[in-house]
């Protein structure tokens, strides 16, 4: 696998309160020069390099999904992630985007990855919209992963799992620490 051009199909974005959808899809924004201009958002860079490479898959991380404002950052065009809606599907929607009076479509091809933290509050207050158009995959910690990694005698794996159970008996299991903390101890020498 070429993994320079997997890089090239990614593209990663966190939500908070301040993003829009002048930063996701398409906004006036003042250039080098002072001047006012449309540019696109991160959203409508990844859809038409994705229309213009059909044949290779390309993917949207949203970290924190839950932190923004769905209907402020998706606005319209919410309806268009759906697989239905999607270009080429039977019921292919576009749409023409306010400000560039563009026709605008979302491909097949191009897959979106929401993260959220289960423990955070404003999990509670998702979108109604999002939690109908994304599968809920839960990731619970694997210390399994760690299996290996010992330091001074001391297994990376029986830590974080006696971490979490404190955590759990303490908070609740939404608040466990997950493996990825650990991660960097794999490459580290024992």
């Amino acid at each position: 696998i070429d993994v320079s051009d997997i890089k090239e199909r990614v593209r990663f974005i966190t939500f908070h309160q301040s993003f829009g959808y002048e930063d996701f899809i398409e906004g006036f924004r003042p250039n080098k020069e002072g001047n006012i201009v449309l540019i696109d958002g991160i959203f409508k860079e990844i859809c038409k390099e994705a229309i213009e490479d059909k044949e290779k898959n390309y993917y949207l991380v949203i970290d924190e999904i839950n932190r923004g404002n769905i209907s402020k950052i998706f606005g319209e065009l919410i309806t268009l992630i759906e697989p239905s809606k999607r270009l080429g599907a039977e019921e292919e929607l576009k749409l023409t985007l306010p400000n560039s009076k563009e026709s605008f479509g979302v491909p097949s091809n191009l897959y979106i990855i929401g993260t959220m933290n289960t423990a955070d509050r404003s999990i509670a207050q998702i979108d109604t919209a999002l939690r109908r158009r994304f599968e809920f995959v839960e990731m619970m910690p694997k210390p399994e992963l760690l299996d290996g990694v010992v330091i001074d005698d001391i297994k990376a794996s029986e830590v974080l799992k006696a971490i979490n159970e404190r955590i759990e008996y303490i908070y609740d299991r939404e608040h466990t620490i997950g493996h990825s903390y650990f991660m960097p101890l794999i490459d580290e020498p024992t």
